[in-house]
């Protein structure tokens, strides 16, 4: 009897059954046809997203409210829904949104059948953005990951492409400009920066010449204050502990600490994240080994430092995280495995925190204090131990000290008497 052999069962079957799996119950989630814990996410893409359709559609940014705080290339994302037939805007949106997720994970999976069938990336996507939640279709952040992916694999075989990508995502969320920060030096960096801050200008430009208040996101940036779920909330919600009297409220689109000191915090925090690029210059002028993971470490220890730095840690910046982290993975050379594994369980008390637990978060009790902490204390520790990796892994080994050659005495000394 011939012995039967299930090659595929190895393969890429399981990763695939189990997203099919969990995507569909996102959809059922998003659409509401089940039930998820805690209160609703949907509502900025049914009311929020929903109400800017027609000002930008009539070429205008809706630079009266303040919630708008996107470059304009974010515009196009948020147009698109309404351009798909027979189905409502809010449907619509949710139907890209899973599109733009499963465009990453063909990405991860094409990636890893290049390489016998190495499926770490994929794996994590999948679990990561399972334990995230609805929350990943009822924002536009998947659009702007899938951007930040496909420039990341496309930058070691077409620097040019890399680039032109990761400019595209910045237009729609910025922080993809920051995954061209480990290209190798000399001409891939050149192609690939050029590239980027060609399609980044020109866009800008366009939409400077064509659409009213391209760039009023900028102001409503700069006036946003402490959100609950930074680091800087955490002091804010222990010190609620100590006797601080400060208040929560709803500005900017999210929940905001206000009261005295709030301000102090928030400088402390951009303090921060000026740091954290300084030091990210640093590492750049001072590299001296870039291997084939140099740009996938580098361009995740960036993202999760501004991420973790900064005023606002919305629960959908995670996904960042978990798309770049993913492609980390992908190779043995990267060093950033344990900051990677690090953010599976700081996505997961995410999701516990928002929207599960979130009325807790408000109110700065016990349970909710605790949630903020332990995921934040994870985000650090990444953050820490990714930047000592990258620094390390950078710098070139000492050189081996030739074998000691033993002299003439020690010879005869150690030698057996006649």
């Amino acid at each position: 009897m011939h012995d039967v052999r299930y090659p595929h069962i190895s393969g890429p079957v399981p990763v695939v059954v189990c997203w099919v799996l969990s995507r569909a119950a996102l959809l059922l989630f998003v659409f509401e046809l089940a039930d998820f814990p805690g209160q609703s996410v949907v509502y900025d893409v049914a009311v929020v997203y929903r109400d800017w359709y027609p000002t930008l559609l009539h070429g205008a940014f809706p630079a009266h409210d303040v919630t708008w705080q996107y470059p304009p290339g974010a515009a196009a994302v948020l147009v698109a829904p309404g351009a798909v037939p027979h189905l409502g805007y809010t449907a619509a949106f949710f139907w890209l949104a899973f599109l733009a997720d499963a465009a990453v994970f063909a990405a991860l999976l094409r990636d890893a059948h290049r390489r016998s069938w190495r499926l770490d990336g994929a794996w994590v996507w999948v679990a990561g953005i399972a334990l995230l939640g609805p929350i990943v279709y009822a924002r536009y952040d998947v659009t702007a990951t899938a951007f930040g992916v496909a420039a990341l694999l496309a930058l070691r075989r077409r620097p040019a492409l890399g680039g032109l990508l990761a400019g595209a995502g910045a237009l729609v969320k910025v922080w993809p400009i920051l995954l061209l920060l480990g290209t190798a030096p000399g001409r891939a960096t050149r192609r690939a920066w050029t590239s980027a801050a060609a399609t980044a200008g020109f866009v800008c430009l366009l939409c400077y010449a064509t659409m009213r208040g391209a760039f009023s996101f900028l102001v409503a940036q700069r006036d946003r204050g402490t959100e609950i779920e930074s680091l800087g909330g955490l002091v804010l919600h222990l010190a609620r502990h100590a006797g601080w009297h400060g208040r929560t409220v709803l500005r900017y689109g999210s929940i905001e600490f206000l009261g005295p000191h709030v301000r102090l915090v928030g400088d402390a925090a951009l303090a921060l994240s000026v740091l954290a690029l300084c030091w990210l210059l640093l590492w750049r002028l001072r590299a001296r080994v870039f291997t084939a993971a140099t740009p996938y470490d580098a361009g995740f220890a960036a993202v999760l430092a501004f991420t973790t730095t900064s005023r606002v840690i919305s629960p959908q910046y995670l996904v960042w995280l978990v798309g770049v982290g993913a492609v980390c993975v992908t190779l043995r050379e990267s060093v950033m495995r344990l900051p990677v594994l690090l953010l599976i369980p700081a996505v997961l008390l995410t999701t516990l925190e928002f929207p599960v637990f979130f009325p807790h978060v408000v109110r700065s009790d016990l349970p909710g204090v605790a949630l903020i902490l332990a995921r934040n204390a994870l985000l650090a520790s990444a953050t820490l131990i990714a930047s000592r990796r990258l620094w390390r892994a950078a710098r070139p080994l000492p050189p081996a000290a030739p074998p000691e050659v033993p002299s003439a005495r020690s010879l005869t000394r150690g030698s057996p008497r006649a």
